[in-house]
């Protein structure tokens, strides 16, 4: 967390490069950087992640303060501004991260067992399941649970947009709950 007096220079600093000084420019960014470092390494740690790897979020944040540096209020405090920016772009970092962990499945063959006829009986049970969705809810199944396309995979190939896509695959899993306790039941 910034002491208010460094977040007061900062906001000095960043008024007189808004009105067009490029030292102040600088001294602001120089002065702000060890900020953003901060927040971004404590924001890797706490998603379990090397502190390490902060740095591609500081450089980002710095670019996105270059671009909206008009966008603070000259009024208000720099402070969470800057916060709100370095949070943003964590965020954003964090999402491209890929979240599957890698398994080898080099020996998996060997440990599964030969397909039987509990395996067959699962999907027959699924086939009468899905044959009582409507059409285009069982097609949108089919293609996203089973046949492992992406929403965007399948609007293209229903020609609707996602969004249709994921509200018919919710529905479409409602029903499935539904048909299917009621045949435990």
């Amino acid at each position: 967390m910034a002491r208010a007096s460094d977040e007061e220079d900062w906001a000095d600093w960043m008024r007189a490069a808004i009105a067009g000084d490029g030292a102040a420019y600088r001294r602001v960014l120089e002065a702000v950087t060890p900020f953003l470092r901060g927040l971004a390494r404590r924001g890797f740690a706490r998603a379990g992640l090397s502190p390490a790897e902060a740095e591609d979020v500081v450089q980002e944040a710095l670019l996105a303060i270059h671009l909206k540096r008009h966008t603070w209020d000259t009024a208000r405090p720099i402070g969470p501004w800057l916060s709100a920016i370095a949070r943003n772009k964590l965020v954003d970092a964090l999402r491209r991260r890929p979240t599957a962990a890698h398994v080898p499945i080099d020996d998996l063959l060997e440990t599964l067992p030969a397909a039987g006829g509990a395996e067959m009986e699962e999907g027959q049970e699924l086939d009468r399941l899905l044959e009582q969705l409507g059409g285009r809810q069982r097609d949108i199944v089919r293609a996203l649970s089973l046949e492992g396309r992406s929403a965007r995979e399948a609007a293209q190939q229903f020609s609707m947009s996602e969004g249709a896509v994921r509200v018919a695959l919710h529905r479409a899993l409602k029903a499935l709950a539904l048909i299917s306790g009621r045949q435990t039941a």
